[in-house]
């Protein structure tokens, strides 16, 4: 690694890089979250870290929109229902007269915003600065959360895990939320108190919940998770996939090979305080 301009990886030696790749100018991960090199305080000086970011935003969306409306017509407690072999009719409404709520307006969060905006609900976006997003007809910065979680129908998270988002939705603000709320989280578990989730679908405090995210991850087969009702589990399947994923990696990769060889600034940089 010593002549070693440009790594494409997904982890790296962060300890002794300098020493191991001296010439080292730029790092792109083939994944969209990075916490796994936090804290980024390893990095030399002059060295650009980018990300995955957008890659999965298509399909995530489509996970997303089917998880949102799965909620909203009551699919985990008809598939509960399934299991004990009670037949009793659980009706939705249409999603127009809903309130979404979305916790990370990012590429994963945006795409289910742009899909949900023809189907009318109204959407609120929540981020750290406020910045507007396609598909929201609301956005509020984080400061605001607890303002918004009374409202929602759907709370759909999806964060990067930094410091400032370790147990964001903790048991305090879970209990802000409706007693018919649904949750979906695509983003990583550490942004949600899981125990405190799986308490109030065990006694009814909540509707329901699809998660995509765990960790330790997979989850082992003695996990009390297997067991909570109105709980949908999907094991990390809301973003990747087999058929596009590499290309769309390389696509990115060599669009910022490009910048990179013209000496102009890289797409999905990695903002070193903020870890995504």
């Amino acid at each position: 690694m010593t002549n070693t301009d440009i790594l494409l990886t997904w982890n790296l030696p962060t300890s002794n890089l300098s020493e191991l790749a001296p010439k080292l100018k730029w790092i792109h991960c083939i994944g969209a979250g990075v916490e796994h090199l936090l804290p980024l305080d390893w990095m030399p000086n002059g060295v650009v870290l980018t990300n995955n970011k957008g890659v999965h935003a298509r399909k995530s969306g489509e996970y997303g929109l089917m998880a949102i409306l799965m909620l909203h017509n009551h699919l985990p407690a008809i598939i509960n229902n399934q299991r004990i072999k009670n037949y009793e009719q659980l009706f939705g409404t249409p999603i127009s007269n809903s309130t979404i709520v979305i916790v990370g307006t990012g590429s994963l969060g945006g795409a289910v915003a742009q899909l949900l905006e023809p189907l009318g609900p109204k959407v609120i976006g929540v981020n750290r600065q406020g910045s507007s997003v396609k598909g929201c007809s609301e956005i509020v910065t984080i400061e605001k959360l607890d303002d918004v979680l009374p409202h929602a129908d759907i709370l759909y998270m999806a964060l990067p895990e930094t410091p400032e988002t370790l147990q964001l939705i903790d048991r305090r603000r879970l209990n802000l939320l409706k007693h018919s709320c649904g949750i979906v989280n695509v983003g990583r578990q550490s942004a949600i108190d899981y125990q405190a989730l799986s308490e109030m679908l065990e006694s009814g405090r909540l509707a329901g919940a699809i998660l995509d995210v765990f960790n330790p991850e997979p989850i082992v087969s003695d996990s009390p998770y297997w067991n909570v009702p109105n709980l949908i589990i999907t094991p990390h399947v809301s973003s990747d996939e087999l058929e596009s994923y590499i290309p769309l990696t390389l696509n990115l990769f060599f669009k910022n090979l490009e910048l990179f060889l013209s000496n102009k600034p890289l797409v999905n940089q990695v903002n070193k305080e903020l870890g995504y």
